[in-house]
């Protein structure tokens, strides 16, 4: 009876302390930032070309009301930016997107938003504000692009940037806000792999 007891009382200690772990978003609620998101650190990480999984099929309506699936862009680099309007690190990134998908215009290339959060007159807004003219699909009611990429390299912040080569498959992801050279030099790199 007392071992029964013992092992109750050191399984009910483990539980309690389970609960004294850190959670940032409980932290974040604590100090009253209003922050709500857990930002990613910037961290890069690229996909070897014989390392990548399969072709990621998606499919959304746009901010403005039209279908965009993945095979829109079959044949090309697509950036794809996991975002939403209050998130801090995605207004910074914003007009670094805008100068990327100019940049890369009728070279192979192209970027894809896709918001996380907000209905399609908020992220319109946003878009507006920053003079984005790229498409972004609102995957705020079900999710089902964010969950087709919820395989091998999933987007596990906002914003996440992820790069896919030309077969559709993820070459590169990027958590957090993105350094638009670093992200001009993987792009690149990606469109030279087809050359």
């Amino acid at each position: 009876m007392r071992r029964l007891a013992a092992v109750a009382l050191a399984a009910a200690s483990v539980v309690v302390l389970a609960g004294c772990g850190s959670d940032p978003l409980a932290d974040q609620y604590r100090d009253g930032s209003g922050k709500n998101y857990i930002a990613g650190d910037g961290t890069i990480s690229e996909i070897a070309p014989a390392d990548r999984g399969e072709p990621i099929a998606f499919a959304g309506e746009s901010i403005e009301g039209e279908q965009v699936s993945s095979a829109d862009y079959a044949g090309e680099v697509l950036i794809v930016n996991f975002w939403y309007a209050g998130c801090a690190p995605c207004r910074a990134e914003a007009p670094d997107l805008q100068a990327v998908s100019e940049e890369f215009a009728g070279a192979g290339a192209s970027v894809l938003g896709v918001n996380v959060r907000d209905q399609a007159p908020t992220a319109a807004s946003f878009e507006s504000d920053y003079g984005i003219t790229y498409p972004s699909i609102v995957d705020a009611n079900d999710g089902a692009v964010q969950l087709a990429f919820a395989g091998d390299v999933p987007p596990n912040a906002v914003p996440t940037t992820l790069v896919l080569d030309a077969e559709g498959r993820v070459a590169a992801r990027i958590l957090g806000q993105l350094n638009r050279s670093n992200l001009q030099t993987i792009v690149n790199d990606v469109l030279d792999e087809g050359a």
